[in-house]
């Protein structure tokens, strides 16, 4: 075991036992709780661990297996082993309470939708369906066997009644007779000795024939068994005897069928034991707000915020607040951390803490402390706190420890933890520093971790002054001088002993004579000490608001990015709406003129129209500042050769390379040489190339003229001849510049009308298209607004 049973009573690890076992609620799980042991293998902690996780989660989302009204059954089965042995009809009932519980966990985790350590151990529990069954049918709620446990028993039952029914009813007759009326005490009807009987007066003796099974104590009294119920009472006692017959053997075949099932009913309860145990450890997790920390090879401790868990215990509560959380650090190149500072500091508390909760880690149970914590999980774990003394074995308390230690440098080796707290007292304080000064040497050369209290100068500066001794100080209140309980590391702590005194309300004159006797250089060495103290916490609190003012800084920071961002956001859609709105308001006076000029009687004149589209050319290009820029979304061509076919993208049409340059590449399309950017090209893949048939100036086809006519006239003709016409017409009126064409389809049975529709939603170049007005052809013609870029 990691530590002996004394070491167990001075961490107080028999309290946490009875506080989880107090979460418990089955009988087995309370038993498991109250004889919890710290684990030896870390694989069966880590598991441990995991599956209180899972019970924290399930607690945490509201959800726990009911395990109330499980009995422990160990006795019993060890009982029912012989060959047979019978087990009482309450015994029974507990098994059977005990199945259904059983039974009611494994159905309970089985319908859980996820993968989880306890699930596979609770679907691990074998069905005793037969068993249960037979129970459930022969075991009443209050312990009885029920008529339906054997039909030999009911029919017994059944006969006994009816004969109990027939006495009663005999005796019923007597009573309220005439003839024998005036014989009886009263009319009432009673047992004596088994058997049915009426209370006759002792007078009457001899005045009704029958047996006397009783008297009352005063005499007056006979109860009589009359002879007219004489074979129905031996009836009755025959029956009983053979009821008990049956029912003796009843328990005996349940007892042989619990006997053939108690290794795997050992086994279910050893699993539902354990269930309830990880739960009990769930909800005492959450009641102290615990957490597993994080188990490492290393040899060390970084505990931070750790509260012990029985000072936040209050009134069988738990209360955070009640305990300060403090930092226990010993890194891997500190082999011993020596803690001084004030009495009632906290020194002996943070000793308890550390070995507490080791404890409890080994133990598979969650630890109040951050979630950051990291923990190696020691082998080993010696302490020696409080007094040794023994007068039955004539030890001091000097001796006592002095035998502590002695076994402690017997078998500390590197994976041991040592608790001492008081070191060096009890003797000479010269002495007693220099001896614990050895052993810590000894112990250090061993490998051991080692976390000690003093008061002792002497050790103070062994730690300040050798390597891998580190000092750590109770933190107080500069004001108060009241201690906080806290620890800090680098610098030792004074025992203020008369600051203390003065603290806790000695007599001021008894303080100050003992400054006195102390001397006034001592007095300075501990006044020196509480300043250093003092001081430290001043920087610590200054290093905080720093840290705090650059966290905020910070935030501030992010937020003014944040905000930046959504000013461009909302500036960008401001734009990008008004732009739209101006374009929809310059479309639609576009669209007006056009109707205004086939309204007037005469033709518009040539200057006139060239005038108005460059009014609404110069708005379109007062718009181009505020339009969003298009990212471009294509591949941009790495390497192109001459007489490679390419697609121009604003166009959607292909060109051929006719010549690189270095950032533009002219192109032959239709005939024509044009020059673009490599931005606004678009390659193949795979890359194609022209044919020689191609290369003599076309790549798609000939234009013989850029002036085309605006109208396409496509009344007759088939829907697939007519959508390739269509396509070859909008590319020539796109590449002509043309703002607005008309297709001329007929209306029919508007087959063709509206396939050329679909066709040019699907047309990049066509910005818009719509009906011609009812006097222009209305339905039989489409017209197409092009882009003129």
């Amino acid at each position: 075991m990691i530590c002996n049973e004394a070491a167990l009573q001075r961490l107080e690890y028999p309290r946490l036992r009875s506080l989880l076992a107090g979460q418990t609620q089955s009988e087995p799980g309370y038993l498991q709780a109250e004889q919890l042991l710290p684990l030896a293998d870390q694989t069966d902690i880590e598991t441990a661990l995991t599956e209180v996780d899972e019970a924290v989660q399930w607690l945490t989302d509201e959800q726990a297996p009911s395990l109330g009204g499980c009995w422990d059954l160990s006795a019993l089965l060890d009982a029912v082993r012989a060959e047979g042995s019978l087990i009482a009809a309450e015994d029974l009932l507990k098994i059977a309470q005990t199945l259904r519980v059983m039974e009611e966990c494994r159905l309970w985790f089985k319908g859980q939708n996820q993968e989880s350590s306890l699930i596979c151990l609770a679907l691990g529990m074998t069905p005793l369906g037969e068993l249960q069954r037979r129970l459930r049918d022969a075991i009443g709620s209050r312990g009885e066997l029920l008529d339906s446990a054997s039909f030999e028993l009911g029919d017994l039952r059944y006969q006994i009644r009816q004969t109990r029914s027939r006495i009663k009813q005999q005796l019923d007759q007597l009573l309220t007779g005439d003839q024998h009326s005036s014989l009886f005490q009263e009319r009432l009807i009673t047992i004596r000795n088994n058997r049915y009987v009426v209370p006759l007066k002792s007078d009457c003796r001899g005045q009704l024939k029958g047996f006397v099974q009783d008297e009352s104590t005063s005499g007056q009294t006979l109860y009589l068994e009359p002879s007219q119920v004489l074979e129905g009472n031996n009836r009755l006692q025959q029956l009983s005897r053979e009821e008990q017959r049956e029912e003796r053997r009843i328990l005996l075949a349940l007892a042989g069928l619990v006997r053939q099932n108690s290794t795997l009913l050992k086994s279910n309860q050893d699993v539902l034991a354990r269930i309830d145990l990880r739960f009990a450890a769930g909800r005492l997790s959450r009641s102290y707000q615990g957490c597993r920390p994080e188990l490492v090879d290393a040899s060390l401790v970084e505990l931070k915020e750790a509260r012990h868990p029985l000072l936040m215990e209050v009134d069988g509560r738990f209360d955070s607040s009640a305990a300060v959380g403090i930092d226990v650090l010993l890194g891997e190149d500190c082999q011993a951390l020596v803690i001084s500072g004030l009495n009632t500091g906290g020194k002996s508390v943070a000793l308890k803490t550390l070995g507490l909760l080791l404890l409890m880690v080994r133990s598979g149970l969650h630890i109040p402390c951050h979630p950051d914590s990291r923990l190696h999980l020691y082998q080993h774990l010696h302490v020696d706190i409080g007094d040794e003394q023994s007068i039955a074995q004539s030890l001091s308390t000097f001796s006592g420890h002095l035998l502590q230690i002695k076994g402690i440098l017997e078998q500390a080796d590197a994976e041991t933890l040592v608790l001492l707290d008081e070191a060096g007292t009890g003797t000479d304080p010269a002495e007693g520093a220099a001896l614990v000064q050895a052993v810590l040497d000894r112990l250090c050369q061993q490998g051991a971790k080692i976390l000690l209290t003093t008061h002792l100068g002497q050790l103070k500066h062994f730690a300040h002054g050798e390597a891998g001794v580190e000092n750590a100080a109770v933190e107080f209140d500069p004001e108060t001088l009241a201690p906080t309980y806290r620890l800090r590391y680098g610098i030792p702590g004074g025992s203020s002993a008369l600051t203390t005194a003065s603290r806790l309300g000695l007599p001021k004159s008894v303080v100050q004579r003992a400054i006195q006797y102390l001397g006034q250089e001592e007095h300075d060495h501990s006044a020196l000490l509480a300043k250093l103290n003092t001081r430290e916490q001043e920087l610590e609190q200054e290093l905080l608001q720093v840290k705090q003012s650059r966290l905020e800084a910070a935030a501030a920071q992010q937020l003014r990015k944040r905000q930046l961002e959504q000013l461009k956001e909302k500036k960008r859609d401001i734009l990008s709406r008004a732009t739209r709105q101006a374009d929809e308001l310059i479309a639609a006076t576009e669209a007006r003129l056009k109707k205004l000029r086939k309204k007037k009687p005469g033709p518009v004149s040539p200057s006139q129209a060239v005038d108005e589209r460059q009014q609404l050319s110069a708005a379109r290009e007062e718009l181009t500042p505020f339009k969003p820029k298009q990212k471009y979304s294509g591949t941009i061509p790495e390497q192109l050769q001459v007489g490679e076919i390419v697609q121009i993208s604003a166009l959607a049409i292909e060109a051929q390379v006719v010549r690189l340059h270095e950032t533009t590449v002219d192109l032959l399309v239709g005939g024509k040489r044009i020059r673009q950017p490599l931005m606004a090209l678009e390659q193949f893949e795979p890359r194609r190339f022209a044919t020689k048939s191609d290369r003599g100036g076309q790549v798609a086809r000939k234009m013989v003229d850029r002036q085309i006519d605006p109208q396409l006239k496509l009344i007759g003709r088939r829907v697939d001849e007519a959508l390739v016409q269509l396509e070859r017409f909008i590319d020539d009126a796109v590449l002509c510049r043309l703002q607005q064409v008309e297709i001329i389809h007929g209306s029919g049975e508007g087959i063709l009308r509206r396939a050329v529709r679909e066709h040019l939603a699907k047309e990049q170049g066509v910005t818009a298209f719509y009906a011609a007005p009812a006097d222009q052809g209305g339905e039989n013609i489409t017209i197409a607004e092009l882009s003129d870029t």
